[in-house]
């Protein structure tokens, strides 16, 4: 049952997400609240204690990259509710897979736009503003500089898919 639920959000999110780039709260919030409430009624308490320590775990792999401004929200809330739907083990596997994913998106992206030495270069600027801002010195960066993105919700997809294929579930 949270299979099938799990795979429905993961394609919604998906679709949204190269569309507008944007994890819809619409989709994320009743996920979560399906998620806890399917193990609430399944298992009682220790249910949804599964279901919280896989919200949690789903919340805090992340929550760094979040603030560092890397990705949205919305992937922070997928992740969320991934955890309550299939617990914390399986949040934080499906995560490691993800930011294989991810990695390899981003390594074709640059790689595609025969940028690998725009890449180095965004490296290199970003290892000596954090030593400027140690010195507390203001730098300006302009949207030239940074690093071009993509839809991270496919990564978490496709990870999470991987992770269910390992699971033996679909």
């Amino acid at each position: 049952m949270e299979n099938i639920l799990l795979l429905i959000v993961l394609i919604i999110c998906t679709i949204t997400d190269i569309k507008s780039r944007k994890i819809l709260n619409i989709v994320t919030f009743p996920a979560i609240l399906l998620g806890f409430l399917y193990y609430l009624l399944i298992n009682g308490f220790d249910g949804f204690l599964f279901s919280g320590k896989g919200f949690l775990v789903g919340l805090g792999v992340l929550f760094i990259p979040f603030v560092m401004g890397g990705i949205g929200a919305g992937d922070v809330k997928l992740m969320a509710a991934i955890g309550t739907m299939k617990g914390a083990f399986f949040v934080f596997y499906a995560f490691l897979y993800a930011a294989i994913v991810g990695g390899l998106i981003a390594l074709f992206i640059i790689i595609r736009r025969k940028d690998v030495k725009g890449f180095f270069a965004r490296i290199t600027n970003s290892v000596l503003l954090l030593s400027l801002n140690k010195r507390k010195e203001s730098v300006q960066v302009s949207n030239r500089d940074l690093a071009p993105s993509f839809p991270y919700g496919v990564a978490i997809a496709i990870g999470t898919v991987a992770m269910m294929f390992m699971e033996g579930r679909i």
